[in-house]
């Protein structure tokens, strides 16, 4: 895929190194040409100096031929505008921001907008890693209204079927790690001991998955 990332800071930073490292072509913009020297030597992305929505830089980082766009500067304002001219103007299919006016979040993901708020995100982590939960968050989602969370079956659901740890529209299995192998299950897989759980939830389900897996 290639790759706009709009903001060099510790965000932009992260996000070209992982990006790059799984392949992706990324071009990286930021207005202070100094920001970019916390990529390091070895990281091969194009640089861009420039005002993130400013036209003819995101032209000269062919946003008419990327696939998708990040806009993750330290401005709330700056990411929305971004994000709407990327996705409205310039057709980018995948758009994401980062946003931490909470307040916004309806209003762009009506435009198709993902919202990223890492201080909400860290803060929910930091409670996970504090406080002891057998649920491992491994991924949030949308601002944290959906976790992935991992999970070793526990004795009760051991020769039950995946169906019985299935709630529409709030809890999914998505995968079981069985003596080293990962699969997706069928909702008539049976469970086995030492079963490693992939389960995609909704946070205000959280109690109902608890219930569920007998940890209420």
């Amino acid at each position: 895929m290639k790759i706009i990332i709009i903001g060099c800071g510790r965000m932009g930073v992260g996000l070209a190194h992982d990006l790059s490292r799984s392949g992706h072509a990324v071009t990286i913009i930021d207005q202070d040409p100094a920001a970019f020297e916390l990529l390091g030597p070895s990281m091969k992305e194009q640089r861009i100096t420039g005002v993130g929505f400013d036209r003819d830089v995101l032209q000269q980082a062919h946003i008419e031929q990327v696939d998708a766009l990040a806009a993750v500067t330290s401005s709330d304002e700056a990411n929305a505008v971004i994000a709407r001219l990327a996705k409205q103007v310039f057709r980018v299919p995948r758009v994401a921001a980062r946003l931490c006016d909470q307040r916004k979040k309806a209003i762009y993901q009506r435009m198709g907008i993902q919202t990223v708020d890492p201080t909400t995100w860290a803060i929910r982590r930091m409670v996970d890693l504090l406080c002891y939960s057998p649920l491992n968050t491994v991924l949030s989602l949308g601002n944290g209204s959906v976790d992935v969370v991992e999970i070793e079956v526990p004795a009760l659901l051991v020769g039950r079927q995946v169906r019985e740890l299935t709630v529409a529209g709030e809890i999914v299995v998505i995968a079981v790690n069985r003596g080293g192998r990962t699969f997706i299950p069928t909702l008539g897989t049976l469970f086995q001991a030492n079963d490693l759980l992939y389960l995609s939830a909704a946070t205000s389900s959280n109690d109902r998955l608890k219930a569920l897996l007998g940890l209420a």
